[in-house]
Formats: C-alpha cells, sequence, structure tokens
C-alpha cells in the first residue's frame, strides 16, 4: 500500500516537476520559431523565383545596362545555392552568411528598380510592372515573415535564459537562436547629412 502511496506522488512530482521546468514551452516556441523561418524562407524562394521573369523582360531593353542585369543574376545565384536547415538557426556564422547573401540580392533587385526608371519604353511594359507589383508585394511579405520570426525568436530566447527553464535548456541542450540584424547598423546609427544648398 505504502509503495503504491509513493509511486503516485512520485508521479504527480514528476508531471509537476516536468511543466514547472518549461520543457512544453520549449517545444511549443521551438515550433514557432521554425514555422516563422519556414515562412522566412518561403518569402525568400518567392522573391528569388520573380528574378528570371524580371531580368528577361528587362532584357528587352535594348540598351539597358548589362552590369545591373549580372549583379542581379549573380545575386540570385549565390542566393538560392545557399543551403539553409534548421541547424542555420543555431549557427551565427551561417545564419549570418544567409543574411548577407539575401541582402546582395534585395540590393541588386532595388538597383534594378531605380535603374529601370531611366528607361520610358521600361516603365510602359505591363509585364516589367506586373512583375513590379508582384516583387513590392514580396517585400512587403518578406518584411512581416521577418518581423514573426524576431518575435518567436525573441520569446524562445527569454525562454532559454529565464529561470528556473534556463536550467531545463541546459539540460535539455536548447541553445538561444540567431535574430536577424540590420546589416549597416553603423550606417543608420549616424544621423543623415541634410544640404538645403543644392539645387
Amino acid at each position: 500500500m505504502f509503495q503504491i502511496f509513493w509511486r503516485g506522488w512520485m508521479a504527480l512530482f514528476l508531471v509537476a516537476g516536468l511543466s514547472g521546468c518549461g520543457y512544453n514551452d520549449f517545444q511549443k516556441l521551438d515550433e514557432e520559431t521554425r514555422s516563422a523561418w519556414s515562412e522566412v524562407l518561403n518569402q525568400y524562394q518567392r522573391r528569388a523565383d520573380l528574378v528570371p521573369n524580371l531580368v528577361a523582360t528587362v532584357k528587352g531593353e535594348a540598351s539597358f545596362e548589362q552590369d545591373t542585369l549580372t549583379h542581379v543574376i549573380e545575386a540570385r545565384a549565390k542566393a538560392t545555392a545557399m543551403q539553409v536547415t534548421p541547424e542555420t538557426l543555431s549557427n551565427p556564422e551561417a545564419f549570418k552568411k544567409f543574411q548577407e547573401v539575401q541582402g546582395q540580392l534585395g540590393s541588386a533587385l532595388s538597383r534594378l528598380m531605380v535603374v529601370s526608371e531611366q528607361y520610358p519604353s521600361l516603365k510602359a511594359n505591363q509585364a516589367f510592372s506586373d512583375l513590379r507589383v508582384q516583387l513590392e508585394g514580396t517585400e512587403n511579405r518578406i518584411t512581416v515573415a521577418r518581423n514573426r520570426y524576431i518575435k518567436a525568436v525573441q520569446a524562445y530566447n527569454i525562454l532559454v535564459r529565464s529561470l528556473p527553464s534556463n536550467v531545463t535548456a541546459k539540460v535539455m541542450g536548447y541553445k538561444a537562436k540567431e535574430g536577424f540584424t540590420v546589416a549597416n547598423e553603423s550606417q543608420i546609427s549616424q544621423p543623415p547629412t541634410v544640404d538645403f544648398n543644392k539645387k
């Protein structure tokens, strides 16, 4: 009788201990970060898929800057060649590299859009106009997906670092995940130079 009573108390203590240590919270938040990360990748892939049609449309403009097109094509090749796995989230170097190649593609596409303003026939091209709208929408979706990922990582990392769940994190091997950073953080912290004398 005493053994049954003792086992019952031990089982109750174990259940209470596991629920209080944050194990289930780790499972939930880890899944949320993976889901948010998948959406980020999905939107980056959507952007990469738009590039070939965009480049093909722009190539129709005979005098278009070939250097700009080359940068877009090369940046897309780097972005799509990079192998991204869930482990990338826990590897600061791999995550930084991922951000760099996506940033290069984003910059190349921005440059393409700026240069395209100089070509009235390209601006009047309906296919180019439609692709431009799709690209702008995709960039907005990327921003939303990144923000969702940032919030999911923040909640997860708070759990990793808070008492008593940090004990569970160490025992179970849960480590803080990488969040997105701003590539040109030092530049954007500088106030812009305004010159009212320029014409």
